[in-house]
């Protein structure tokens, strides 16, 4: 049923003002703020700890997730915004010298999870997580750049991870890696919080999204067939009929569950099993994003999962009152609802909840799960609740139950300007494409 002039206009002038918002939210409030103060001038790449009001921080040590989502918001902001092109692609730039001179094992390939400010390798494992940010940043950095430098780069670490860590009989990709690139097993005497050994959701989701970009700018049968490998285990392997996603798995994809044991137990190994709504509505979007990609390839199927992941998230996970999508849940033996074990709110859900609400709205706009006056509610809840408007930046949680963390770091190794700015930047194209239909 079409829209009267009246209504149409509307329509044009509220998105209009929420473009308008978000381009506020996405360049002044947060990017402006991030870059260039996250430069490191003096030794390469990007300071990690911004303080709540951005300042420098003491903290310093480097990760290679974090650096990497650096180079990729730069350079994706290069290419959304042709007037600031130069200035984004500087900083992407140097990123990707600091990644290619100092995180790079040059001795056994792959890169570095770690390192001090200076660049200097500090011990520890490493993790197909961490290589596929890498992929992702430099894959994203040679698209606006055409620095072959980078992509040869991406290229050599895809490598590192098809010799070592791709697992060729049970399809996926193993976490924790040796030096060499040689997952690292599991013995009797690892204890059972720990995740070595095994694969898991949150390096498998970043895999696919890393190798759907590289597929973008290298266009090679064999990303390819991992592209729809990793699409469609997250869809088929890890999501439940329910639509929400199994955690971690054992090298032939059974399950890690806790759900037999007492609560305590099942408290103790929260991060290895339950409900994570804030990575659902993440992943809908990333497997929709490669669906598209390879040439709207099982389109439907995978609109139908990410939709049913989202409404899951929607009817389990959502703070009717509020606005915003819980941390955490599980379903306990015996009970058929799921009970909230962590009801704080962190930023990155909510960001990635913008993305997925407007993304299915813009699909089934007439639907009964009313994506639309969600999304409405989230921003609303975003801006409130976790929008620093003194300050610039998000914090890190929801104020309306976290409220003593509103001086907590803005940056560390484990936050940057990734997850919102993608959102933001995301939901901006959704809106202007909404306008091109009207």
């Amino acid at each position: 049923m079409g829209c009267s002039p009246k209504e149409k206009k509307n329509t044009v002038s509220e998105n209009d003002i929420l473009i308008a918002e978000f381009e506020t939210a996405a360049y002044e409030k947060l990017l402006d703020k991030w870059y260039p103060l996250a430069v490191d001038t003096v030794d390469g790449g990007f300071y990690s700890e911004l303080t709540y009001d951005f300042k420098v921080g003491e903290n310093q040590n480097k990760m290679i997730v974090t650096q990497a989502r650096h180079v990729w918001t730069n350079a994706v902001a290069a290419k959304y915004n042709p007037e600031r092109k130069e200035e984004y692609l500087s900083n992407a730039e140097y990123g990707f010298q600091f990644l290619r001179d100092h995180m790079w094992d040059k001795t056994n390939g792959g890169f570095h999870t770690l390192v001090t400010k200076e660049g200097e390798p500090l011990e520890g494992n490493k993790t197909a997580y961490g290589n596929s940010f890498a992929i992702y940043g430099l894959a994203a950095y040679y698209d606006v750049s055409k620095n072959k430098e980078a992509l040869d780069l991406a290229k050599k670490t895809f490598n590192w991870l098809e010799k070592g860590s791709h697992d060729s009989i049970n399809k996926g990709y193993y976490q924790t890696l040796s030096m060499d690139g040689t997952p690292v097993e599991r013995t009797a005497e690892t204890p059972t919080s720990s995740n070595i050994g095994y694969k898991d959701y949150n390096s498998s989701i970043h895999l696919l999204e890393a190798l759907t970009t590289l597929y973008e700018v290298w266009p090679d049968p064999i990303v390819e067939e991992r592209v729809k490998e990793m699409l469609t285990l997250i869809r088929d392997t890890f999501t439940t009929e329910k639509g929400y996603m199994l955690l971690y798995f054992e090298g032939d994809w059974t399950p890690v569950s806790f759900k037999d044991a007492p609560r305590d137990t099942i408290s103790a190994h929260y991060y290895q099993d339950h409900v994570t709504f804030g990575h659902d509505v993440e992943t809908a979007f990333l497997m929709l994003e490669a669906s598209e990609v390879l040439g709207d390839w099982q389109f439907d199927e995978t609109l139908s999962k990410g939709k049913k992941m989202v409404n899951h998230s929607l009817k389990n996970g959502w703070d009717n009152e509020l606005g915003g999508f819980y941390d955490g849940g599980y379903y306990f033996k015996g009970e058929d609802s799921i009970t909230i074990v962590n009801h704080h709110k962190n930023w990155w859900t909510q960001a990635e909840g913008l993305n997925s609400l407007l993304l299915m709205d813009s699909y089934f706009p007439n639907d009964t799960m009313n994506y639309r006056a969600h999304f409405d509610k989230l921003w609303e809840y975003t801006n409130t609740y976790l929008i620093d408007q003194e300050h610039g930046g998000w914090y890190a949680w929801g104020l309306d139950t976290r409220p003593e963390t509103k001086n907590d770091p803005k940056g560390h190794i484990w936050k940057s300007a990734y997850h919102n700015y993608r959102a933001l930047a995301h939901c901006i194209m959704i809106l202007e494409k909404g306008h091109e239909g009207e």
